[in-house]
């Protein structure tokens, strides 16, 4: 074994790990912990408890803050800087998706409302309905019915959805809603009588809105809303207040530990948690009565608590009662407790009503099974017969999978219906509108040819990477209508817009990288359907799953409340093989003639960030021809010797080495940009001034002020696989450092691989760990309601 990184690539272009490779290197953490900055796990198959006594004790990407509020590439609201003239203000996003979350909650409670109000018979009848019912009245008062509703008006000629032209947009920057500096130093004068710093001023008034310092004097443990604060710290903040007053047995101090412990579960990507889970993780914050404080969190509104019914999918159906079990007596159903926060909660029933709704509102007979029937051919067929005649169907598959969602896309636009898509990334916005502008070219040129998924130059892009032919504005994808980000759609910044209902003006809504969606923004895109919308959800059911709480797509895989359709297209080459393997559970050695995988074995942290600067700095341009500027760092975590800190201080010296004058960042500097939590953007640095960081992020111009660069931005040539997922590059070099072999799963060696395109080199120091890891450890579980939401709301499909 060679320590030359480009000998190495030339004589080890395998897979999986030597039978007698290196062991683990000592690699230290240091933030005291593992490499993300966590501490360990007591061990791989902790449960629900174990995640809602910390988010931050879960040793891998998937459940750890690393894409939550506890980590600062993820925190903060999302908000604009100047409007792009310069004279007007517009709505950040994250007002925008606050406005977004109020008008969802406004909606439920109005459905709930009309659902224990009387319902008047025909009241929410329209169109042609509406004229039946009419007649049928008219006919039984004696009188004659409208002869219009007998009759069938022509049908209009279709044509395609007109594509309004729209100016391109600054990318807003994340700044958080003004306190008064009055409300500021009252908190602050509280915070200081209490032994707590006062940097956190800002953040407690904010939080707590009107009256903050009262509040605080009131019951000091509300400074447990307060991201990073933990309960050992609020506890001795509140000595400081109450002296004698002070307890563990306060319940004060119960019902705020108790919703702190399920703010900590959500980060860690659960709706709820079971109450004897609860239980037990108020006992280890030594609370002593658990249930009391359950109880006193639930009577203060902070939490509602529900029962869920245990049946299975495919378990009988529970024994009708007998006759002699006495009248109106029922069998009991077995049940389980759940307690989680109002807003989760809201959440997941406003997304199983939305998808109800979007199952049962399509029209039977809409009068295009015909010309549906004639478009489904080739690859993309079988989606295509789902769609046609289903409101909801999910779709899944690898990454050229995509492509019959762009088939499918192409398709229903030449039938004349508005189609919008959104991906989870702007690069995955920027390859699908690759991929569904040629699926329209290859649909005009060949009506009834071959398959246009294996067409010529399908997906093709040209050296900038940008989809192969004009089309902005000239109705070949309209992609700045049709295609779009997910969070770009929610925020009304991006997309065809919203009717005066509020509804989003689409006939078909694809969203990509489904399983990134959280149960929030499932559930605000469910709410935003039109009547007779039909939403197809398409992923990688292998990726990690989403940053905020919930597994939506996971769920409706599960629920089966749906058709679901499977893709046979594989991802091609040596590592879309590779990856195929590890997706079911096996870590297979593959040709690889072009060197498109090599692994680089490494005995220690120090060598293993050595050999990572080499690979990006000199290796893969040379031997792979593919620039660093192309080529991508992966890691388990921030912190830890080879986390991504220490990683991007030393590709930075290697590679833009600088002063960094401007909050550790010199121009040119390759930055991870997180606008809100759980979203990272990919940039660039272009300049600093007295407004803020200036940065160049998917082609759209951000400013962030000066007070936000900390949390919002930090440098991105080495980024963990929760920030990269939903995004590929060229070259990805991953790095298993030893201290993070007890952070691997499945889904993150399978998300980390995965990010490639043409070369794919493994920093590889776990030993066997990495195929342990690969064949046996697979997504820690999340509590959520959604399945036994659906159960009460959709039939199972056949």
């Amino acid at each position: 074994m060679t320590t030359d990184p480009a000998a190495a690539e030339e004589t080890e272009p395998v897979t999986g790990p030597e039978p007698g490779g290196p062991g683990a290197g000592p690699g230290a953490d240091d933030d005291g912990g593992s490499a993300d900055g966590s501490r360990a796990p007591a061990g791989p198959d902790d449960e629900a408890a174990a995640g809602a006594t910390d988010a931050t004790d879960t040793g891998t990407d998937t459940d750890s803050g690393e894409g939550g509020a506890s980590e600062s590439e993820s925190e903060g609201p999302a908000a604009d800087g100047a409007s792009g003239d310069g004279t007007t203000a517009q709505l950040s996003e994250a007002e925008a998706e606050l406005a977004a979350q109020r008008e969802l909650r406004e909606r439920i409670e109005r459905r709930k409302a009309e659902k224990a109000g009387p319902v008047q018979a025909g009241a929410r009848l329209s169109g042609k309905a509406a004229d039946l019912l009419a007649a049928v009245r008219a006919v039984e008062s004696g009188g004659k019915p409208p002869a219009s509703v007998f009759t069938e008006p022509e049908p209009a000629p279709r044509r395609s959805a007109p594509e309004p032209v729209r100016q391109p947009q600054v990318m807003p920057s994340a700044t958080p809603a003004p306190v008064a500096s009055e409300a500021v130093d009252t908190v602050r004068a509280v915070l200081v009588e209490g032994g707590a710093p006062e940097a956190l001023a800002a953040q407690v008034a904010a939080v707590l809105g009107e009256g903050a310092d009262a509040q605080l004097r009131e019951n000091p443990w509300q400074l447990l809303r307060v991201a990073g604060v933990r309960p050992e710290q609020a506890d001795g903040f509140a000595r400081a207040l109450l002296g004698a007053e002070c307890g563990p047995d306060d319940e004060r101090r119960g019902g705020a530990v108790t919703v702190w412990l399920l703010e900590q579960a959500a980060l860690a990507g659960h709706t709820a948690l079971e109450a004897q889970a609860l239980h037990a993780a108020l006992a280890q914050r030594s609370v002593p009565d658990p249930d009391a404080a359950v109880q006193s969190a639930l009577a203060e509104g902070d939490a509602l608590v529900f029962q869920d019914a245990l049946d299975e999918p495919g378990a009988p159906a529970a024994p009708a009662p007998s006759e002699d079990d006495g009248e109106g007596e029922e069998a009991e159903r077995p049940v389980r407790v759940l307690i989680g926060l109002e807003r989760y909660a809201l959440a997941e029933e406003s997304l199983a009503d939305g998808l109800a709704r979007v199952v049962n509102s399509l029209p039977k007979e809409d009068g295009s099974a015909a010309d549906w029937e004639s478009a489904a051919t080739g690859s993309a067929a079988e989606l295509i017969r789902a769609v046609a005649g289903h409101g909801l169907v999910l779709h899944t598959g690898g990454e050229a999978s995509r492509a019959e969602p762009a088939a499918l896309a192409a398709t229903a636009r030449s039938l004349g219906l508005r189609v919008c898509a959104a991906a989870h990334t702007p690069d995955g916005r920027r390859r699908f509108a690759a991929l569904l502008a040629s699926a329209e070219r290859a649909g005009r040129g060949a009506a009834s040819g071959p398959d246009p998924l294996s067409a010529p130059g399908f997906g093709a892009e040209d050296e900038t990477g940008a989809p192969d032919g004009p089309h902005h504005g000239t109705g070949e994808a309209g992609t700045d209508e049709t295609v779009t980000t997910v969070a770009g759609l929610l925020a009304g910044t991006e997309g065809p817009g919203r009717d005066t209902d509020g509804m989003l003006r689409t006939d078909l809504l694809i969203v990509l990288d489904a399983p990134q969606l959280d149960v929030e923004s499932a559930a605000m895109l469910a709410e935003s359907l039109p009547d007779g919308a039909r939403l197809v959800l398409s992923g990688d059911p292998g990726v990690l799953w989403s940053a905020g709480p919930g597994r939506v797509f996971a769920d409706l895989l599960a629920a089966r409340a749906c058709p679901q359709v499977a893709s046979r297209t594989p991802d091609p080459g040596p590592i879309g093989e590779l990856v195929s393997g590890i997706g079911i559970g096996e870590l297979n050695q593959v040709a690889a003639p072009g060197k498109e995988v090599v692994i680089v074995p490494v005995r220690d942290a120090g060598e293993a960030v050595h050999r990572t600067v080499q690979l990006i700095a000199d290796s893969v341009p040379r031997a792979i021809g593919i620039p660093a500027e192309q080529t991508q760092v992966i890691t388990p975590g921030h912190g830890g010797a080879v986390g991504t800190r220490a990683l991007n201080t030393a590709l930075k010296e290697r590679l833009n080495p600088g002063p960094g004058r401007f909050g550790g960042f010199d121009p040119g500097d390759r930055i991870a940009y997180s606008p809100a939590p759980g979203r990272t953007v990919p940039g660039q640095v272009v300049k600093a001034d007295a407004d803020g960081l200036h940065l160049e992020c998917a082609g759209a111009a951000v400013v962030v002020p000066k007070e936000r660069v900390e949390q919002t931005v930090r440098h991105g040539w080495a980024l963990t696989a929760h920030q990269a997922v939903g995004a590929r590059w060229p070259a990805a070099v991953v790095v298993l450092p030893g201290d993070a072999a007890q952070a691997l799963t499945r889904p993150w060696i399978y998300t980390a691989f995965g990010r490639a395109e043409q070369h794919l080199s493994v920093v590889h120091g776990v030993d066997q760990a990495l195929p342990r890891a690969v064949a046996e450890v697979a997504a820690k579980p999340r509590t959520t309601r959604l399945p036994a939401l659906l159960r009460a709301q959709v039939p199972a499909a056949g």
